[in-house]
């Protein structure tokens, strides 16, 4: 619930410091959108915030005030920096594209023949691979659902935040965990 007040209050608070900022003196553009970059680097919310706040305001110059150690404005004409390419201090927290990559050895999605098949409750159920790993149902599924039997072939995904989906005879996806 607090990332959530956090990102609404982000949204709202960022638009209206840009305003500010821009009504009271003019600021290039360029230096605002190279601030904006640096903060949304910042993985933690309230941190995130703080930095947009502190540095899209504007003090006696025309260059917004550096009030993050760490987030200083980029002198006109000059480019940012890749995220992939950051050195100095700090540079082992700066995540770039590659981070939605899967690490070498893992793979993406797995096809099985399931040996056994038991029903845990109303509309969960619990599979034994051929290699001896069990997934259990996430989410349970409605009566309509025909559970995979067992020699049936099923199809795991690797989904988001970590999480697994399962695909049986062209069925709608269920959400299953890995359990051995």
């Amino acid at each position: 619930m607090k990332a959530f007040r956090a990102t609404i209050l982000t949204a709202a608070v960022v638009p209206m410091a840009l305003a500010a900022s821009s009504a009271s003196a003019q600021v290039d553009d360029d230096v605002v959108l190279s601030i904006m970059r640096q903060c949304a680097r910042i993985d933690d919310a309230t941190a995130r915030l703080a930095c947009y706040d502190n540095n899209v305001r504007v003090g006696n110059s025309n260059t917004p005030r550096p009030a993050v150690p760490g987030v200083m404005a980029r002198p006109q004409g000059s480019t940012p920096a890749p995220n992939n390419g950051a050195t100095g201090f700090g540079r082992e927290d700066v995540r770039g594209p590659e981070r939605f990559e899967t690490p070498a050895g893992e793979i993406e999605e797995l096809t099985a023949r399931v040996s056994n098949v038991e029903q845990v409750n109303q509309g969960s159920y619990l599979l034994t691979l051929e290699d001896g790993a069990q997934w259990i149902f996430a989410e349970t599924v409605d009566f309509s659902y025909r559970p995979p039997r067992a020699g049936s072939t099923v199809e795991i995904d690797r989904a988001a935040l970590g999480s697994f989906l399962m695909v049986f005879d062209s069925q709608r996806s269920v959400r299953v965990r890995r359990v051995r």
